[in-house]
């Protein structure tokens, strides 16, 4: 039973990923850039920056592997939303709290060599409304897993028939700041530094 579930699911996932894919290629004229630089297995936390609701799906349907997505609970509230976090099996967080639950997930999926998708700015346009500032939690997943960081850029105006693109950069391994089993705040904060500026390089890119 468990079997036939899982193939209906990735049946499912499919067509839905067809038909995103068709719609961004359509209507935002989406270019997708540096997909090769995309590790086909092993452990991976996928960072972009965010500018709309379709960034998560977007990255979804073009990176080629399954995604497990970090997002607000507050997104079930929205049916289509509810029904992808169940398809695509998203892990949804309460941000006004400490939602341990989540973070545990998403660093079981890690260990599981399985791809983690968050955007370090923790909101929509989040560099410009936090004074550049990034949240730690890609850092700290890398750091605890060993876990490979890989950069990604959405640009363009992101409206209907204009020129859009994603930009996959090259993978990064932290382990050299991974120096023993406690992680340092100080690590931390170096690392989603790094993070975020190779996002903001990507996002210089010209299309």
């Amino acid at each position: 039973m468990e079997k036939i579930k899982n193939f209906f699911k990735e049946v499912a996932r499919a067509v839905v990923r067809f038909i995103v894919l068709v719609y961004c290629r359509i209507i935002y004229r989406v270019k997708i850039i540096g997909k090769e630089n995309i590790p086909k297995d092993g452990a991976l936390i996928f960072c972009g920056n965010h500018r709309t609701y379709l960034d998560p799906p977007l990255i979804i349907v073009t990176a080629g592997r399954h995604i497990r997505f970090i997002a607000k609970e507050e997104l079930k509230k929205n049916p289509l939303f509810a029904v992808l976090g169940v398809l695509f099996e998203g892990i949804f967080v309460k941000r006004d709290a400490k939602d341990i639950s989540a973070m545990k997930e998403s660093i079981k999926t890690l260990k599981n060599k399985g791809a983690i998708g968050i955007f370090p700015e923790g909101t929509r346009n989040g560099f410009e409304k936090n004074d550049g500032k990034v949240k730690n939690g890609a850092a700290y997943m890398a750091l605890k897993t060993g876990a490979k960081v890989l950069p990604i850029a959405v640009v363009g105006p992101s409206k209907p028939f204009t020129k859009n693109a994603i930009i996959y950069g090259k993978p990064i391994d932290f382990s050299e700041y991974a120096k023993d089993k406690k992680i340092e705040k100080e690590a931390e904060d170096e690392v989603s530094e790094i993070i975020k500026q190779e996002i903001l390089k990507l996002c210089e890119t010209k299309i």
